[in-house]
């Protein structure tokens, strides 16, 4: 079957991708589905990362998953037929450890087990905010009431969320092999509600995240398109930083996407092999 590429630019018309310098990929819905013994890739995503990556455009993966270490992230790609550089992966755990270090702060971590090695530097004791990531099994009743009395003891709570899913968060998931799950910023929102604080968000879609992104690969917002399967966190975010965005049919995508009334992706592809071959066509 032929894959479809539908256009949301004047005149339907894909003429800016000639001007595509870098590539930012997102992860899972893009490259992969994630699910149980770690996913699985989606047909023809590692062949079409393969031929972006010899394309000779600046490619770099931006991922919200805190489930792992950037390590065994890149580890179980792999198993799936990826070869990705750990270093041009770039997730919200390693960002947020800077920031806990720039401004000397103790986290109490809701995170999930898995990514517990990435904090293994940073001082944890008697803690002066809350860290909330992905939890998984980890987000229980008993787990969320600590993460909120540690948060309502403090004079000025302190929240920070690895990745939010967005600021607009009634229908916030993500998909895995066996169906949809809550996403980090259902749980992020109740915490915010209990006590009247706004977490700081590291991760996608924070300016900040995708400028540290944008500044490895030397580039500037209009030389540059986002490939995500997230409307409002991939294509969203990357639109007002100045990028370009072209969402994939696949992952959390839903039809009722491209009728979004304020969000509305530079072009709609099939998947990402489709979207490799629109931008390699023009190239």
């Amino acid at each position: 079957m032929r894959s479809r590429v539908s256009s949301m630019a004047a005149g339907s018309s894909m003429q800016w991708l000639r001007s595509v310098k870098g590539v930012i990929l997102d992860m899972c819905g893009v490259l992969y589905d994630s699910g149980e013994g770690g996913g699985q890739a989606i047909h023809g995503s590692a062949e079409a990362v393969r031929r972006l990556i010899g394309s000779g455009l600046t490619v770099r993966f931006c991922t919200n998953e805190t489930q792992n270490t950037r390590e065994r992230f890149v580890q179980k790609l792999c198993v799936m037929g990826f070869d990705i550089s750990v270093s041009h992966v770039f997730s919200p755990a390693p960002a947020l450890i800077h920031i806990l270090r720039e401004r000397h702060l103790r986290p109490h971590l809701l995170v999930h087990d898995d990514l517990i090695p990435e904090f293994d530097s940073v001082d944890v004791s008697s803690p002066n905010c809350v860290v909330i990531g992905d939890a998984a099994d980890n987000f229980s009743y008993q787990n969320l009431n600590e993460a909120f009395r540690v948060l309502i003891g403090l004079e000025k709570p302190l929240l920070f969320s690895l990745g939010q899913g967005s600021c607009l968060l009634c229908r916030r998931y993500y998909k895995e092999t066996d169906g949809l799950k809550l996403d980090v910023g259902v749980f992020m929102k109740a915490l915010e509600y209990a006590c009247d604080v706004q977490a700081q968000v590291v991760g996608k879609p924070s300016a900040e995240f995708f400028q540290t992104v944008l500044s490895d690969m030397k580039l500037q917002p209009h030389e540059v398109v986002m490939i995500g399967d997230d409307l409002l966190n991939d294509i969203g975010g990357a639109q007002r930083c100045g990028m370009k965005g072209l969402q994939v049919r696949t992952g959390k995508y839903r039809p009722s996407d491209e009728q979004h009334p304020s969000v509305r992706a530079d072009a709609y592809v099939d998947d990402l092999a489709a979207a490799v071959n629109a931008i390699l066509t023009d190239h």
